[in-house]
């Protein structure tokens, strides 16, 4: 930015007063949440809020005996809040860019670090990475999400699409790896020749490599995971 004054700085920066949707775009790195009901966040993701909004962590038996058993293995990647109320929630992510997906009838798997929020209408549930836990440390699931509502993700800088099409596998660095298709598995291999080429700061060798036709989510940037207590 350049130089203001105190008001035509707070003029250029101000919030945007009209209420438009239930999930809308304050800046490209905050998600303005125009709450009447509740909705699901990422814990420690909330900056500011108006009105009357109540904040709850996801208790452990919120989603069944069988989502509490994933939350342990998964460590605190996947912690939820829950927010409910009226008013203007305001949600950022360390300052990632911010992508809404309005979802018809339709499934996306995110990593689950790449989460923001979404609607209390969407189904979701965590899928585990067992093949690689050994592998890496980080990482190690990802949330599936379906059905009619708003998904926001996150991602750093700006994101690119991968078509997958019939025949043409992707290949892609689980660290940078955000999201596909939720049509799509991917498989985990390791190749020790690409060991210098792929995860420029890791030396990892894990690939990401999905087949069918569908969709993948990368950015420029290796996200390093906290899996549990333990760090890479």
């Amino acid at each position: 930015m350049g130089k203001y004054t105190i008001s035509e700085f707070v003029k250029q920066t101000k919030q945007d007063e009209q209420v438009r949707e239930n999930f809308d775009l304050e800046t490209p790195r905050i998600l303005e949440v125009n709450l009447t009901d509740q909705v699901w966040a990422k814990t420690g993701s909330m900056i500011s809020y108006t009105g009357q909004i109540k904040f709850e962590r996801e208790k452990i038996l919120e989603h069944g005996v069988g989502m509490m058993f994933k939350k342990a293995f998964t460590g605190e990647g996947t912690s939820l809040m829950k927010a409910t109320g009226n008013g203007r929630l305001y949600l950022a992510d360390q300052g990632k860019k911010i992508t809404i997906f309005d979802l018809n009838n339709e499934s996306i798997t995110v990593n689950g670090n790449d989460l923001l929020a979404f609607e209390p209408s969407i189904e979701w549930d965590i899928k585990l990475m067992r093949k690689v836990a050994g592998m890496m440390a980080g990482g190690l699931f990802n949330v599936t999400l379906r059905g009619t509502g708003k998904v926001a993700i996150t991602t750093h800088f700006e994101p690119l699409t991968l078509l997958v099409r019939p025949g043409e596998s992707v290949i892609t660095d689980p660290n940078a790896t955000v999201a596909w298709s939720g049509n799509l598995t991917p498989e985990f291999r390791t190749d020790i020749s690409f060991r210098t080429f792929i995860g420029r700061g890791s030396g990892e060798s894990i690939q990401m490599e999905f087949k069918g036709e569908g969709f993948v989510i990368i950015q420029p940037f290796e996200e390093v995971y906290m899996t549990g207590s333990s760090s890479s």
